[in-house]
C-alpha cells in the first residue's frame, strides 16, 4: 500500500503543477507504460526493473537492454509496478534493478533471487540512494509527504547496502566514484541514444521546416526535463538578460517542467517562447528549432554533479552545438571550443553564448563536430562497453 500511495502523491503534485490538461496526459503516460510493461512477455538473460515510467527508466533501463541486445543478450524491462513480479526469478539470470522502492513485493523477489543464487545488480542515474544528500536536491523541499516517502531511506538504497549486491551500474564518473565508497563493483554505462532516436533525428535533418528562420533570428533553448532544474536555470539569469539586452534578434526557447521568474518573463516576454511537455519525438523537434542549445547546473552541489551529459548529446545528434557547465561530466563529454563549450562561470557564460550568436560559421563547426562526437560514442547500436559484457557473460554461464 505504501508504494501506491507515493504514486497517488506524485499524481497529485503532478497535476497540481502542470495542470489537468498536461498534468492528466503525463499522468496517463505513465499508467499506460505500467500496463504496457506488465502485459509484455518476459523471459530471457536479464530483466531490467525499473521505479517508473519516465525519461530515467528510458534510459537506464529499455537503451540499456537495447545495447545489449546488440551485442547478443537476451534482455527484458518491466517496473516494479508489475504484478507479476516474482514470477520472473525462474525466467532471467541477471536481475538489475533501477531507482526501485524497497516494498514487500520486491523484498519478496530479491530473497527468491538470492535463493537461487542468481546475480542482482543495482542501478542509478542519480544521488537519490544516498539520503544525505537530499538537503541539496531542491525538489524535495517541495514534495508532498507521499512522495517524500519514496526518499526517506534512498531510492533503492536498501539494495545498494545488501552484502549480496556486489556489483553496480551507473552513468557518470562522479557517481561511480560514491558507488565505490560502498565497497561495490562498477562499471560505468553511459546514457546513450536508441536506434528509434537515431531515426527521428535523420528525418528531422531532411527536412527543412525545423530550420526555417526569420532573417537574422536566432534561438536559444534550455530543455529544463524536469522541475528540479529551476535552480539550474536560475544560475544563467543574469548572462542571459545580458544576452536578450544585446541581441534583439534573439529568441528564448523554454521547455518542460520550469518555473521562471516571473519578473525575468514580464522583462523579456517579446523574447521568450515557453513550450510544454511533450512527446519524445516532439522533444527532438522542439531542439532541432534552435540554434545554440544551453545545458546550466549548479556548481558545487552534487546533485547536480551526477547528471549526465545527455542535454549535450540530445542536442549534438541534430548538430545543435551546446553550452554547457564546466562540471566534471561535461568536461569529460564536451572539449572546449571543438564540439561544444563549456562555462564556469557569468562571465564565460555571456561571452561564449554571446559568440556563437555572432559567429555563423561558428555555430555550424561547432554542430557539425558534435554530432560526429554522438555518432561515435552515445548510440546503443555501437555500444563498446566490453569490461561489462564480459562480466555479464560470466554470469550468465
Amino acid at each position: 500500500m505504501k508504494l501506491v500511495f507515493i504514486k497517488i502523491g506524485k499524481a497529485f503534485s503532478t497535476l497540481k503543477r502542470e495542470g489537468i490538461f498536461w498534468g492528466g496526459k503525463r499522468v496517463a503516460r505513465a499508467i499506460g507504460g505500467i500496463l504496457i510493461h506488465s502485459l509484455k512477455p518476459k523471459k530471457g538473460d536479464i530483466l531490467f526493473i525499473s521505479g517508473g515510467v519516465g525519461d530515467s527508466a528510458l534510459y537506464r533501463t529499455e537503451h540499456v537492454a537495447e545495447e545489449l541486445r546488440f551485442n547478443g543478450f537476451v534482455c527484458a524491462t518491466t517496473v516494479q509496478d508489475d504484478p507479476f513480479l516474482s514470477t520472473y526469478v525462474n525466467k532471467f539470470k541477471i536481475f538489475i534493478f533501477h531507482r526501485v522502492l524497497y516494498t514487500s513485493a520486491v523484498a519478496k523477489l530479491i530473497k527468491k533471487i538470492k535463493r537461487k543464487g542468481k546475480e542482482i545488480i543495482f542501478e542509478t542515474d542519480d544521488l537519490v540512494f544516498d539520503p544525505r544528500y537530499l538537503k541539496y536536491m531542491d525538489y524535495y523541499k517541495k514534495m508532498n509527504a507521499l512522495e517524500r516517502k519514496l526518499y526517506e531511506n534512498g531510492v533503492g538504497g536498501e539494495i545498494l547496502r545488501d552484502p549480496y549486491v556486489k556489483v553496480c551500474t551507473t552513468t557518470t564518473s562522479f557517481l561511480a566514484e560514491k558507488l565505490k565508497e560502498e565497497n561495490k563493483k562498477v562499471f560505468l554505462v553511459p546514457n546513450k541514444l536508441s536506434k528509434n532516436d537515431y531515426k527521428i533525428t535523420e528525418n528531422i535533418l531532411k527536412n527543412p521546416q525545423f530550420f526555417q528562420r526569420e532573417e537574422k533570428e536566432i534561438r536559444i533553448g534550455y530543455f529544463s526535463g524536469t522541475i528540479s532544474h529551476n535552480k539550474d536555470f536560475a544560475t544563467i539569469l543574469k548572462p542571459l538578460e545580458k544576452i536578450l539586452e544585446t541581441y534583439p534578434q534573439v529568441k528564448l526557447y523554454l521547455a518542460g517542467h520550469l518555473d521562471v521568474e516571473n519578473v525575468f518573463v514580464k522583462k523579456y516576454l517579446s523574447q521568450i517562447k515557453q513550450l510544454p511537455f511533450v512527446s519524445r519525438r516532439k522533444h527532438f523537434e522542439n531542439i532541432a528549432q534552435v540554434d545554440i542549445n544551453l545545458a546550466p547546473l549548479e556548481m558545487n552541489n552534487p546533485f547536480c554533479e551526477a547528471k549526465s551529459e545527455l542535454k549535450f548529446f540530445e542536442a549534438g545528434i541534430l548538430k545543435v552545438p551546446t553550452v554547457a557547465v564546466a562540471n566534471q561530466t561535461f568536461r569529460e563529454a564536451i572539449d572546449d571550443g571543438t564540439d561544444g563549450f563549456l562555462a564556469k562561470n557569468a562571465e564565460e557564460w555571456y561571452e561564449k553564448i554571446a559568440r556563437l550568436i555572432e559567429n555563423d560559421k561558428l555555430r555550424k563547426e561547432i554542430g557539425e563536430k558534435a554530432r560526429e562526437k554522438v555518432l561515435r560514442r552515445y548510440l546503443t547500436y555501437r555500444g563498446k562497453n566490453e569490461e561489462y559484457y564480459q562480466y555479464l557473460k560470466s554470469c550468465l554461464k
